[in-house]
């Protein structure tokens, strides 16, 4: 018998790091401040029309030919070794892994990002997930010319899809799409969507409708706007970014698989029973 899979998505900035990923080490270097760089994509955004996530790609291309940096996947890569982290989050991986294995559950992490690709292939976590979907760049002589990629927050909710029908490769939308014969690699109900804010209410309320577990997380800035996407039936629990150990995220997602093992137990119990 197959075994079991949780799938757990995640949102990135501000969810498991402090904050949004170009603000450690990209931005710097452009000499610019976080204000600063994201003022101007707003700007920009708001005088071409451009759609947000694009006016970001753009803006960083702009930005580090202006100020004569080589934009290079290499040197995006080091950007990413600067990001901090939220409690927990380094361990939480392996740890939310064993307790599923004791449950006999194979728990699967997904990284669904509007941030940068480049820069999350060198954060020091970027080995724990069993996919990375970011914005990302085409390069041609090493440097960035067009959009490979970009994610916004309704795009984001193809990525439900995909992993729950164990469909990989971005250019195959017939998978995707395709009526699922022989059932689904994951069932909906056992995936679960972490997210910190208002772009992540589509992915949230998808989850919802199909029966998954959606999870806001808040620190002391987002609180009230977290809590009022709860209120407002968008998410089905309300937590600290706080993933250490015995923390309300942890006890969270153990009862989430513990749930999700004992409903396969019963289901299975159910298939006996039927054929005696």
């Amino acid at each position: 018998m197959a075994k079991t899979i949780v799938a757990i998505m995640y949102d990135f900035d501000k969810t498991l790091s402090t904050t949004d990923m170009q603000n450690y080490s990209f931005i710097p270097a452009l000499g610019l401040t976080p204000d600063e760089f994201w003022g101007a994509t707003g700007e920009f955004s708001k005088r071409t029309g451009c759609e947000r996530i694009l006016s970001y790609m753009y803006m960083m291309i702009a930005k580090a030919r202006e100020k004569g940096i080589k934009l290079t996947r290499e040197f995006l890569r080091e950007c990413g070794k600067g990001i901090k982290y939220h409690p927990g989050v380094t361990t939480w991986f392996d740890r939310i892994n064993e307790y599923g294995a004791s449950k006999g559950v194979k728990v699967e992490h997904y990284l669904v990002s509007s941030g940068t690709k480049e820069i999350l292939e060198g954060c020091s976590i970027y080995n724990k997930f069993t996919q990375v979907y970011g914005c990302e760049f085409y390069y041609e002589n090493g440097l960035p010319v067009w959009p490979k990629l970009a994610i916004n927050y309704t795009q984001k909710t193809q990525f439900f899809f995909r992993i729950a029908k164990g469909v990989k490769e971005l250019g195959d939308d017939n998978s995707v799409n395709e009526k699922t014969v022989n059932g689904l690699r994951i069932p909906y109900t056992n995936i679960v969507y972490i997210g910190d804010g208002m772009t992540d209410v589509a992915c949230m309320t998808l989850v919802n409708k199909n029966k998954g577990y959606s999870i806001g997380v808040y620190t002391n800035e987002n609180k009230e706007s977290v809590n009022q996407i709860r209120k407002d039936n968008r998410c089905r629990f309300v937590v600290k970014a706080d993933y250490s150990q015995d923390k309300d995220m942890e006890k969270v997602l153990k009862l989430v698989i513990d749930d999700v093992s004992n409903r396969t137990i019963l289901e299975e119990k159910e298939k006996v029973l039927a054929n005696k």
